[in-house]
């Protein structure tokens, strides 16, 4: 592939972007999704650049999930130990794939619940407020679930969240954090913070955070660190187990491709893997696989991340990740974060161009970095963006849109092409050409 960051690689023209596609050794992989027929608008092929809000099916889904239809049809309760992937240990099957995604030991991953509800199973073991020590640090525009969550939980704990939460802010005029305020804020307050959590990829502005250098930064003010990878899953180039992150959790029907309201994940640290001081929330599934069916009283938790479930998992939303999880391993994530650098920086470079040409039009807010990013950029518009992107529907072109005023656009490397991002672009031309 080219370099990310290399003018001379691109062009504004549609042979160029087709140019690129010939050289993308990835390229075979949108052919093993379906695009949606329905969105097309005026071109021949919908141009879909919303994976960061839910990922498209890959064909195999379908037939995952036949197969455990058949199964249960066929053999009624004894498809747990004899169906074609049986059910009691359905969830193990996705377990190493899951792993290399984020960049773990198979023992520190779980697929399991949901992401908001794993997210409260974590803060229930890794914040423990004590007297001085009592405070989390999180984005100020994190997602509204994670916002509600810290607040939930601090007043669970008696404490009033105004006191409890410490947000992270933007400097006047800018639209994304500056590492260094991050950690200048956790040094401040350090023997005052409890837990320190991000959203690891901001869902509004598409910015990625330098993640090890600030978990080694909490770890040395003795405060524990903890990630949402809703939009780092899948996405970004992960590392957990290496930056020392102590839990993790995850949705996956955005860049994970599982299906609306797909199944999500969780990591844990080795480290924490055979705590017993850690309280948790209990459940059977969570109990010793070697004496769970012994239904005894006692609650013993299986080392490790699968410590945590409570229940048993739905066999046909594993049956559904596991279809995508098979195409992530066969791309891998180095090679599809390159892609995606590339394409990223694909986008910002027609977006330059447009500006030259209607100056001011679009300003991306996502850092330029391809380091400090991922797959998505945030655009802010000239006029009204929530209208912009209703007309960019009609020509084909599937973004989302999220308040104040930001359009995400957002080309995955599993299934978009140069030529997408080459078609948002020619839309966004028109436009910003019509004044």
């Amino acid at each position: 592939m080219f370099a990310a960051d290399n003018k001379s690689t691109f062009s504004n023209t549609i042979d160029g972007a087709r140019a690129l596609d010939q050289a993308d050794p990835l390229r075979q992989f949108r052919q093993e999704f379906y695009l949606p027929k329905k969105l097309a608008g005026q071109l021949p092929e919908c141009v879909y650049l919303t994976g960061n809000s839910l990922g498209l099916q890959p064909k195999q889904s379908a037939q995952y999930i036949q197969d455990e239809l058949t199964d249960w049809a066929d053999l009624g309760v004894e498809g747990h130990f004899h169906a074609r992937y049986a059910w009691m240990p359905y969830h193990e099957f996705l377990t190493e794939m899951t792993a290399r995604v984020v960049g773990a030991k198979p023992l520190e991953v779980v697929v399991m619940n949901s992401l908001t509800v794993n997210l409260h199973l974590m803060l229930v073991s890794f914040y423990r407020p004590e007297r001085k020590r009592f405070k989390i640090v999180i984005e100020r525009g994190a997602f509204p679930s994670d916002q509600y969550a810290v607040a939930s939980q601090a007043r669970f704990h008696g404490y009033d969240p105004s006191e409890a939460i410490i947000e992270l802010t933007p400097r006047d005029g800018e639209d994304t954090l500056a590492t260094a305020d991050i950690i200048e804020t956790i040094k401040k307050h350090g023997d005052e913070i409890a837990l320190v959590m991000l959203g690891d990829v901001n869902y509004l502005t598409g910015q990625a955070f330098e993640v090890e250098k600030i978990a080694a930064v909490a770890h040395a003010c003795g405060a524990l660190f903890g990630l949402n990878l809703a939009h780092g899953a899948g996405n970004l180039l992960l590392a957990l187990h290496d930056w020392q992150v102590d839990f993790a959790v995850w949705c996956s029907y955005k860049y994970l491709n599982a299906g609306p309201g797909g199944i999500a994940g969780c990591f844990v640290h080795e480290k924490h893997a055979g705590s017993r001081d850690l309280p948790r929330f209990a459940g059977w599934w969570g109990h010793d696989k070697a004496s769970r069916f012994d239904m005894g009283p006692e609650f013993d938790a299986i080392p490790g991340a699968e410590g945590w479930q409570l229940s048993n998992p739905p066999i046909f939303q594993l049956a559904a990740l596991r279809a995508s999880l098979e195409l992530f391993d066969q791309a891998t994530m180095p090679a599809l974060r390159r892609k995606g650098d590339l394409l990223t920086s694909y986008l910002q470079y027609l977006i330059d161009d447009v500006n030259e040409a209607a100056p001011g039009f679009c300003q991306v807010i996502t850092p330029r970095d391809p380091a400090h990013r991922g797959s998505q950029l945030s655009l802010r518009f000239k006029g009204e963006s929530k209208i912009l992107l209703e007309q960019f529907k009609e020509q084909g072109v599937v973004c989302d849109f999220r308040r104040p005023d930001i359009i995400r656009a957002t080309p995955v490397p599993l299934y978009n092409s140069f030529e997408d991002v080459f078609r948002l672009y020619e839309v966004v031309r028109k436009f910003a050409m019509r004044g």
